[in-house]
């Protein structure tokens, strides 16, 4: 398997989590703004934003009912979103080379994704993500979970969604969950990137969100991603700030880019433009890149599919 660079564990820093005190109102009046700021009317920037939301999409299909036709079917639609679609203007030949940045699916799901992807000729265009360490809940052994990271791996995949114990962080064992962490991103290596999922409906308070995600980031987190999707209360641009926040004064304190990942509940192409604006007005236009920025979703690509092609 290649090798990637990752983000290196760094001490871990208790002071950081001390006087954190996030106001929720504060968060809304600052997310309205921000998305006032830049609002999009036109159809043709719409389109653009659209067709960027696509590109940084991680496809996922999470479903107890998984099998290698459902894993082989998303593959496909991730490399070619508009293959069934006869598109004969030669503006919109770019349509077809268009392509998500990556698939989502568990473990023992990983193998189909990696023969599909290697049949298309597509595994150096589209990565392979994995839910891996007692998803959704995180409530298992941690041998257990660093071992579901190295089959997920072996098996081909190169970037690691684990799932952090929330249990931790609603009783603030913040060293406990840095060493969880820790001990994850060893498990992934330089083989694959690490995108810790916070799961924020079951974090308690914003200020869990800010701590658990400077945590995570500390542990040696590529990406801090809101939601596994199955929480009640998933990717809001509320917590999306909050998180946002995090990561800028990561980057103050150690000059280290960490990514973001909202999940779960971002359905529509509207609800991914006020993403991309939110993301652009404060991380910059940096990070609407997917080495920096995904959108892990389920349903997000049919509307954008509907939207692209009624404009076309």
């Amino acid at each position: 398997m290649p090798e990637f660079e990752v983000n290196e564990t760094i001490p871990f820093e208790e002071s950081w989590l001390e006087n954190v005190h996030v106001n929720l109102r504060g968060l809304e009046a600052s997310v309205k703004l921000i998305v006032s700021s830049c609002e999009v009317t036109s159809d043709a920037n719409k389109v653009g934003f659209a067709l960027k939301a696509l590109t940084l999409t991680d496809l996922t299909t999470l479903a107890g009912d998984d099998c290698t036709s459902n894993v082989d079917r998303l593959c496909i639609r991730a490399c070619y979103p508009f293959y069934k679609h006869s598109i004969t203007n030669d503006s919109n030949e770019f349509l077809k080379k268009l392509h998500v940045a990556a698939v989502c699916v568990y473990p023992t799901k990983v193998k189909d994704a990696y023969d599909t992807l290697k049949r298309l000729n597509m595994l150096d265009k589209i990565q392979i993500a994995s839910v891996a360490t007692g998803f959704p809940t995180g409530l298992y052994p941690l041998q257990s979970r660093l071992d579901e990271i190295t089959y997920a791996i072996n098996s081909g995949a190169t970037e690691i969604d684990i799932v952090i114990d929330r249990s931790l962080v609603l009783t603030h064992q913040w060293k406990k969950l840095y060493e969880e962490v820790v001990e994850m991103r060893k498990a992934c290596g330089n083989r694959a990137h690490l995108k810790a999922i916070l799961g924020i409906g079951e974090c308690g308070t914003m200020d869990n969100v800010y701590k658990a995600s400077m945590i995570c980031m500390m542990g040696g987190a590529d990406f801090i991603k809101t939601s596994t999707g199955k929480e009640s209360v998933n990717a809001n641009l509320n917590v999306g700030l909050c998180m946002i926040r995090a990561i800028e004064e990561f980057y103050r304190k150690t000059g280290k880019k960490i990514g973001l990942k909202p999940a779960g509940g971002v359905r529509t192409v509207d609800d991914s433009i006020q993403w991309l604006i939110m993301i652009k007005e404060t991380l910059g236009m940096e990070y609407l890149d997917p080495h920096l920025f995904r959108f892990g979703a389920s349903g997000l690509l049919d509307d954008i599919e509907k939207f692209v092609l009624s404009k076309c």
